[in-house]
């Protein structure tokens, strides 16, 4: 492929791509016998058909969600923007050539949808496919409501960006196609295995990544007929998400093999590990390309010649299709782990049932969440990394709030990933205590380390009123409509109790047990309803709106007493709360799970008020120093006034309204 062509007719690479990852893919499909196997006797087989077209559908998935996702990527963080903020001309191609993508990734989701219910059914498509059994499959199994799921997703998404005009369109759209990228990875061979917490959240933090990476880079490669100032600046803005892509999928690689691969020689020893290992080269080939871009193609573009950058995205997208290929092929690979669990026990917690608990076991027996772990590890790096940036360049920032922000991530951790989270599922009451770290003392002290504040001063603004930074979009997000009604007191109020009702007084706590989709979705809320809260009650950052310390004292009271009575009535309650998972799980030592539901009520009654006395003693103090600079503002105006031989204007109303009173005094007299 010459680099003519490609400049002109971006939609062959685009053909190249597909047929790289079509070959790639059934070449090792081929060789791992994922397409090839013959059923087992005395099982059906749906024949070969079915056998090509399912993992066919699921690399036409693979790289329209890579080119959806890429797409509006670069329409939101690396186009310009005209001069009334909207999409410039080249965003707007992008939004355009995104929907088709999405529209595609609909439609192969549905194909994938009916050729995995024929794949289950073991017999020929005629046979399995009609309209009511499609549904039935879409909508009632998990298999079939991940993908259908993610067609869906991806169908709206396609629907925004055909339809969009603003950067708020096209940011919409991209978090609607990587939540359609999510569903899939809940239902896939990481989700049968043992350890399928590790494996699952591990195979997120690979996906969303590479997805990212693939995508941006794609993008950049078959719209790059801007000028080369801005494609110098959209590469130049790319480049550190690309190597943050690449460390997680790294990690997460890793992770992945250590999960399904029961010992190092199995690498080598099986094709499933073969075939993971020509993926493993492919991701090593593209990071060399990607150090390629930035010694060579990154300076041409600056130079004004397009040429060097093009030829090295080309090469490396070609690696990235092989890279998808060969990840649908591992899809379809047998692994050398079984798909089956031991016992009951393991089936249901995706780990051994443990010992009885102790103090030890809480302390020694980790149950890594990597998702949760990397994100909050993330937030503490980028913290740390503006508090770093502030004292370079002379500013200063309070060690207070560093540890606050740094010790509330670690809390984050230890409440996910330490022996809390192996027992917390067994244990209401080990629950109890995950959730008050989560939604209360993590969120009290990352709301009083001011990370908003901290961005807003660490970020330098941009220099192109065309190209708005990190800085803009986070100044946007704080004043937009959202925000508002998000800060508004009441609103921050219901969400933050309402859902404490929510998860137990429904069955949302029992899914949350079952479901590792729902557990993840469940830590998300409890961070985000917690920070949400104590940010407008006590946060130091700036808000959308200011609300007064009366009102704020209120709220702290209101949910502090909702929040008690939450407790009192799980001491009394005769229901047990999730009765058929505790029933299934059988757990064969500890307190019985009515009367651990009752201590998981003392828990939230007596421990849980204590983070609340911290908030009223911190919002005293606000309060008091809110004072005292007011004190000191009027005493200021007041100098001034009688430095300018004049009156002070609140005090001339304040002797008014006195006159005034006095007055209507001597009026009723008469």
């Amino acid at each position: 492929m010459s680099l003519a062509p490609v400049r002109r007719q971006p939609f062959l690479l685009s053909a190249g791509t597909v047929l790289v990852a079509a070959a790639v893919g059934a070449v090792l499909l081929w060789w791992g016998g994922g397409a090839v196997a013959e059923a087992p006797p005395g099982l059906p087989d749906p024949g070969p058909t079915t056998a090509w077209l399912l993992p066919a559908s699921r690399l036409g998935m693979q790289i329209s969600a890579v080119a959806t996702v890429g797409l509006l990527l670069a329409a939101v963080a690396l186009s310009p923007r005209d001069d009334g903020g909207r999409l410039s001309p080249i965003g707007y191609r992008r939004m355009r050539a995104a929907a088709g993508a999405a529209s595609v990734w609909a439609v192969t989701s549905t194909v994938a949808v009916c050729y995995t219910l024929v794949d289950l059914f073991g017999l020929p498509a005629a046979q399995v496919l009609s309209l009511r059994a499609v549904l039935n499959f879409a909508t009632t199994v998990s298999l079939g409501q991940s993908l259908a799921l993610s067609g869906v997703l991806a169908l709206t998404a396609a629907v925004v960006a055909a339809t969009s005009l603003r950067p708020g369109g096209a940011l919409t759209a991209l978090l609607l196609a990587l939540g359609g990228l999510v569903p899939p990875v809940f239902t896939g061979h990481a989700a049968g295995s043992g350890d399928h917490q590790l494996a699952v959240s591990g195979l997120l933090l690979h996906v969303l990544p590479v997805t990212l990476w693939a995508g941006g880079l794609l993008a950049l490669a078959v719209t790059s007929r801007g000028t080369t100032a801005d494609l110098a600046r959209a590469v130049r803005r790319f480049s550190p998400l690309a190597v943050a892509c690449l460390t997680a999928v790294g990690l997460s690689g890793l992770l992945s093999a250590a999960v399904r691969l029961p010992s190092a020689a199995d690498l080598v020893g099986t094709r499933y590990g073969q075939v993971l290992l020509i993926k493993a080269a492919a991701l090593v080939a593209i990071a060399a390309a990607g150090l390629a871009h930035r010694r060579r193609a990154l300076p041409a573009l600056v130079a004004g010649r397009r040429g060097p950058f093009l030829r090295v995205a080309v090469v490396e997208t070609l690696l990235f299709a092989a890279a998808i290929g060969t990840s649908v092929a591992l899809s379809r690979t047998p692994a050398p782990i079984g798909e089956e669990t031991e016992d009951l026990a393991t089936a249901l917690l995706g780990f051994p049932m443990p010992p009885p608990l102790t103090i030890g076991n809480l302390a020694t027996a980790w149950l890594p969440e990597p998702l949760i772990m990397a994100g909050a590890l993330a937030a503490a790096g980028f913290y740390t990394a503006g508090v770093w940036r502030l004292r370079r360049r002379g500013d200063a920032w309070p060690v207070s709030r560093t540890a606050m922000w740094l010790v509330g991530c670690a809390l984050i951790i230890v409440a996910t990933s330490s022996g809390l989270a192996r027992y917390g599922p067994l244990l209401f009451s080990i629950h109890m205590i995950q959730h008050l770290l989560l939604m209360m003392i993590a969120p009290i002290l990352l709301a009083l380390g001011g990370p908003i504040t901290l961005a807003l001063r660490a970020l330098a603004p941009s220099t192109d009123p065309r190209w708005p930074g990190p800085r803009e979009w986070l100044q946007v997000a704080l004043h937009s409509r959202l925000s508002r009604v998000l800060t508004n007191p009441v609103v921050a109020l219901v969400i933050y109790v309402a859902s404490l009702y929510l998860m137990y007084f429904t069955g949302l706590y029992e899914l949350a047990l079952r479901s590792h989709a729902a557990h993840l979705a469940m830590v998300g809320h409890f961070l985000g309803a917690g920070y949400l809260f104590f940010w407008v009650v006590i946060g130091v950052d700036p808000a959308p709106r200011r609300i007064p310390h009366p009102l704020k004292l209120i709220l702290v009271l209101i949910s502090m007493v909702l929040h008690a009575f939450l407790g009192v009535t799980l001491m009394q309650s005769t229901t047990l709360i999730a009765e058929n998972w505790w029933i299934a799980l059988d757990r064969p030592w500890g307190a019985a799970p009515l009367e651990d539901q009752r201590t998981a009520g003392g828990i939230a009654w007596s421990f849980g008020e204590l983070p609340t006395v911290v908030v009223l003693g911190a919002l005293m103090r606000q309060w008091m120093k809110a004072d005292e600079r007011e004190a000191r503002r009027r005493d200021r105006a007041a100098d001034r006034a009688e430095a300018e031989g004049r009156e002070d204007a609140e005090l001339a109303a304040y002797n008014r309204m006195l006159a005034e009173l006095a007055d209507r005094d001597r009026h009723v007299r008469r």
